[in-house]
């Protein structure tokens, strides 16, 4: 097999790490001192260093993910849904916190509440990034009650100059201009991905490998790996790329996916390996096998909401997570509706082992496409008609 098939084999056994050993470095700061774009632009360039990690939003955890700074801004207007209807959330992300597989970035937000602020009991480390002193002393107290060792405090200042001025024993500096739509730069920003970097390397050797190796399915597909060896860039994939994704891995195989990739991509391989599994590894749960879904009318108080719009040749079902977060162990509960239209979008905000198990779930479709919100519109993750190939994109009936 290729080589970013890894072979799992159960002799000799690979011992796991201890997850509350990885470290967890949260980003704390007022609203709009720029956490969320710091936290982008961290998470991007450790990205470009191959530096396992996670970037964790959790204000509450709503799955925006990178889209929420990278698409356009009516596309972010029209997604993004803040608040909940409950805090049901909270120890379901403190424990995934706690037994994380990755080291992690988390983004609290600007204000936690007293019960938002237990989260930061399961982090390791603190970056400060504030715009006054009134803000600062209030992120360091709550940072000190929590026992947060600081990397770095940093100065928030939008029309200001970036500057370093001290890199021991904590890392201090300017970040300026830290706007929606722009990104990190300047010494301290340099300074403080370095830092980072060497952190959480030092935290995770072999910890990749050993990842690969409890993976559930013979066929563990490294997506990094299998980017490269289609040419294309694991940081940035791209729609069109699909159709040599899928001429490339075997069909109707079990197969194990690892590593960071777009909804779309999880979720037509998701349907290309079905009935056969389909595993992936989950940042804050390791590997778990793509639920299958049940069908039926959803009624409250489900914890996903469907609502369905009808177009002459397709319909698209709008999902809806009222309390932003989806516990896996609900998945067996979740009823979704048959929709007897020739193509199928499918539009919301959802982790990617819902994205796969949707894309299973709705095979009897002649076409079925997934919302990716940095296009705009959908990509195609599976079809049977040559007038819709894979790959392709096509809008959203609701931005019609």
């Amino acid at each position: 097999m290729a080589s970013f098939h890894h072979k799992y084999t159960k002799d000799p056994p690979i011992g796991q790490p201890n997850f509350r050993t990885l470290p967890a470095v949260v980003i704390g700061g007022p609203p709009h001192s720029g956490k969320s774009v710091l936290a982008y632009s961290l998470t991007l360039a450790l990205r470009q260093r191959e530096t396992p990690h996670y970037l964790l939003r959790a204000y509450p955890p709503d799955y925006e993910g990178d889209w929420f700074l990278a698409a356009e801004p009516e596309t972010v207007r029209h997604l993004r849904c803040k608040g909940t209807q409950s805090e049901a959330w909270l120890p379901l992300l403190q424990r995934d916190i706690a037994a994380r597989r990755l080291p992690l970035l988390v983004d609290v937000g600007g204000l936690p509440t007293p019960e938002q602020e237990a989260l930061l009991t399961a982090c390791t480390h603190g970056i400060l990034l504030t715009p006054d002193p009134a803000s600062h002393a209030e992120w360091a107290a709550r940072f000190a009650q929590h026992g947060l060792p600081l990397l770095a405090d940093l100065r928030s200042d939008l029309h200001g100059v970036n500057a370093l001025t001290a890199q021991a024993p904590v890392l201090q500096g300017t970040l300026a201009g830290l706007e929606r739509g722009a990104q990190a730069q300047g010494a301290a920003f340099t300074a403080l991905v370095e830092r980072l970097a060497q952190l959480f390397t030092t935290a995770t050797p072999g910890l990749v490998r050993q990842h690969l190796a409890a993976a559930p399915a013979e066929l563990a597909v490294d997506l990094a790996a299998l980017a490269r060896q289609l040419g294309q860039d694991p940081h940035q994939w791209l729609p069109e790329a699909l159709p040599a994704v899928l001429d490339y891995l075997p069909e109707q195989v079990p197969l194990a996916l690892y590593g960071r990739g777009p909804n779309w991509l999880y979720a037509a391989i998701a349907a290309y390996t079905w009935p056969a599994p389909c595993y992936l590894f989950d940042v804050r749960l390791g590997w778990i096998e793509t639920p299958r879904l049940s069908w039926g009318t959803p009624t409250p108080p489900t914890p996903l909401q469907v609502t369905l719009q009808h177009a002459p040749t397709c319909a698209q079902l709008d999902f809806r997570l009222p309390d932003t977060y989806l516990d896996l162990a609900e998945a067996p509960h979740l009823r979704l509706p048959p929709v007897p239209a020739p193509g199928l979008l499918l539009n919301g905000k959802l982790p990617h082992w819902l994205w796969a198990a949707l894309a299973r779930h709705y095979q009897p479709s002649q076409w079925l496409a997934v919302a990716h919100p940095p296009l705009a519109g959908a990509v195609i993750v599976r079809s049977h008609t040559a007038s819709q190939p894979v790959g392709s994109a096509v809008p959203l009936l609701s931005a019609l």
